[in-house]
């Protein structure tokens, strides 16, 4: 049976066995990244899992659908990006992995979640040259195709891994201090893309009846004329 608790209370949890200001960081951290996740899993639902769902959005609202893709996308490149920042940045304190390894006592841990971090930063430099020349900022040179070097590769794939390097350093820690880890990545929540894509293909053969009645001369009531929506 899953061991359900609140926010709150996994905070205090997480204060309690690594101390105020590790478990703190620690807390807004997994949050973050549990959100993240949450976000990815439904950019996979609509647009990374198979072509006929494309088919269904393009049918329904291609212009649309459109805008949400690039949206969320763009969403998710920049949450990897944050999550991996430096400590600081222009004088500021920012909330980061890469501030967690200072804040642990025990030596070989530290060593350990320094380790995981580098690589969490090394997998996920492609979102920061994202956030940094196009999302964020927008690159002249890039945006005029002057002889720049062009974007670092990103795919569906290398989101997945920066995501699966980010929850190791997670993980790493929790190991140590409550000898438990989270898996991040599950299904999509009701409500969400899915929810949605049934929703669109109920529409999609609802409209296809209404056409062929049109088409018979055998409209009903509210087949004609503007809806209310």
């Amino acid at each position: 049976m899953a061991n359900y608790r609140t926010a709150e209370e996994a905070r205090k949890a997480y204060i309690e066995c690594m101390g105020q200001q590790l478990g703190e960081q620690f807390h807004e951290l997994w949050q973050e990244l549990a959100w993240l996740y949450a976000k990815w899993a439904e950019y996979v639902e609509l647009f990374g899992t198979r072509s006929s769902r494309i088919d269904l959005l393009n049918q329904a609202a291609p212009h649309f659908f459109k805008i949400v893709q690039d949206s969320l996308w763009e969403d998710v490149i920049l949450h990897i990006a944050r999550l991996t920042d430096p400590p600081r940045s222009s004088g500021k304190e920012n909330l980061t992995i890469q501030a967690l390894p200072e804040l642990i006592d025990d030596e070989a841990t530290r060593e350990k979640v320094r380790t995981l971090v580098s690589e969490a930063v090394e997998t996920s430099d492609f979102c920061r040259d994202w956030r940094n020349r196009r999302i964020a900022h927008k690159d002249l040179k890039l945006a005029l195709e002057d002889g720049v070097q062009p974007l670092k590769a990103a795919s569906r794939e290398r989101v997945r891994k920066a995501l699966e390097a980010v929850s190791d350093v997670l993980n790493g820690i929790t190991s140590h201090y409550s000898s438990s880890e989270t898996v991040f990545e599950t299904p999509a929540a009701p409500g969400g893309a899915l929810t949605l894509l049934y929703r669109i293909d109920d529409g999609l053969r609802i409209e296809g009846e209404r056409r062929e009645r049109l088409k018979k001369g055998e409209p009903e009531e509210g087949d004609l004329g503007p809806r209310d929506i």
